[in-house]
């Protein structure tokens, strides 16, 4: 049955469940009248959404890795599409996940729905064909790079810098002084089951070498949900009983960003949390690893300097990077040891991350913008009660 005040909010991964459920708030802060649905996981739904489908577990890493979830992808879309043109909603925000949003997009064309996007597809990294796909899908993106708008110049879609949602979402954390522990290392490895798997043995190993060197250091392994608790628990025991004891690892579940004002430093994959991070004051020495198919045709696709965010947006090396055959213990061990206190490198990084902060976008409300964006862009007449 049609609901023309509804709106849709599409998400597929950690990050943008994170995203997504700040911009419902808002949302349901400014046209409480609006009723929200879509695909997501706990914070999107603790956010006020009704979730039709369930997204928490949908993060796969790699392309051969995706090509084995491939039926459990199409049935998943098929049945949201089914969903979203029997209820027709006033609009549909996807929220990153290109792979799925993108496809999406354009099904939704010429239903009459429009489609916003918020968190561009890396289109600047690879598959640049796509910028051709959003601008005959998209009413209108919402980017939160400042180099992104220039991708799409040529186009006719609407193209908006809003800024990083992470700098307010933060804020509480760097306003806070706690005291960072000099001999504190944050093990980072990634927040999905795929990327522990290839991740964490190296960053294990590591911890080990650099135990061996400063006997002081202690070693934190913060994770998002029970699920990848166990799973890291599983391939510790399972590096212990190949490799010998490993240092001490704290496991602690849903403190990250806690634990990232307390570290001195830390080794993370790369993605969202390496934001995080640069937002939050902590060097990093940032690593990936995929399965050796996934990373041979990865390397022929993406044709960048650096992966690291803080890197790309500072156009230098902000955070070292250790890709694949690089992420050995060796290169990992002595890279952490010039950013910790003290370190060759710490200071340089240091100021690398506050030019990232300023290039970001500083202080501002970006779910506000985007929200209000999205509600006058949609409908002609403001739903009853809302406020702009």
């Amino acid at each position: 049955m049609p609901e023309p005040n509804a709106i849709w909010i599409i998400t597929g991964e950690t990050s943008g469940d994170d995203y997504g459920a700040r911009l419902a708030e808002k949302l349901r802060q400014l046209a409480p009248g609006v009723s929200l649905h879509g695909m997501g996981g706990q914070q999107l739904r603790q956010a006020g959404v009704e979730i039709a489908f369930d997204s928490s577990e949908l993060g796969v890493v790699g392309l051969v890795e995706v090509l084995r979830h491939l039926p459990r992808f199409f049935r998943l879309f098929r049945d949201l599409l089914a969903r979203i043109r029997q209820q027709r909603p006033a609009a549909v925000v996807l929220i990153d996940y290109p792979g799925f949003n993108l496809r999406l997009a354009g099904k939704l064309r010429g239903s009459g729905i429009p489609v916003f996007y918020y968190i561009s597809p890396q289109v600047w990294a690879w598959k640049k064909g796509r910028i051709k796909t959003m601008a005959r899908s998209v009413a209108r993106l919402f980017c939160i790079f400042p180099f992104e708008p220039a991708v799409y110049a040529g186009t006719a879609l609407p193209v908006e810098f809003v800024g990083h949602p992470l700098l307010q979402a933060l804020a509480p954390y760097r306003e806070r002084t706690a005291q960072r522990d000099p001999n504190l290392v944050l093990l980072l490895p990634g927040s999905r089951s795929g990327e522990l798997h290839y991740i964490l043995p190296a960053l294990l190993q590591t911890a080990a070498e650099l135990r061996q060197q400063r006997p002081e250091l202690r070693f934190v392994l913060p994770l998002p949900r029970e699920k990848t608790l166990a799973v890291a628990r599983e391939i510790i025991s399972r590096e212990q009983q190949q490799h010998g004891p490993l240092p001490p690892v704290e496991l602690c579940l849903g403190q990250t960003r806690e634990m990232m004002i307390q570290a001195a430093a830390g080794i993370a994959a790369s993605g969202t949390v390496t934001v995080e991070a640069a937002i939050l004051d902590l060097p990093l020495v940032v690593t990936y690893r995929l399965s050796w198919l996934s990373w041979q045709l990865g390397k022929r696709l993406v044709k960048l300097p650096w992966i690291s965010i803080a890197n790309l947006v500072c156009n230098s090396c902000v955070y070292e990077e250790y890709l694949q055959d690089q992420a050995t213990p060796a290169n990992l061990s002595q890279a952490l040891l010039k950013v910790l206190p003290g370190g060759s490198r710490r200071q340089e990084v240091l100021a690398g991350l506050q030019r990232t902060r300023e290039l970001l976008g500083g202080d501002v409300d970006v779910a506000d913008r985007v929200a209000r964006g999205i509600l006058l862009d949609t409908f002609e007449r403001l739903p009853e009660g809302t406020a702009i």
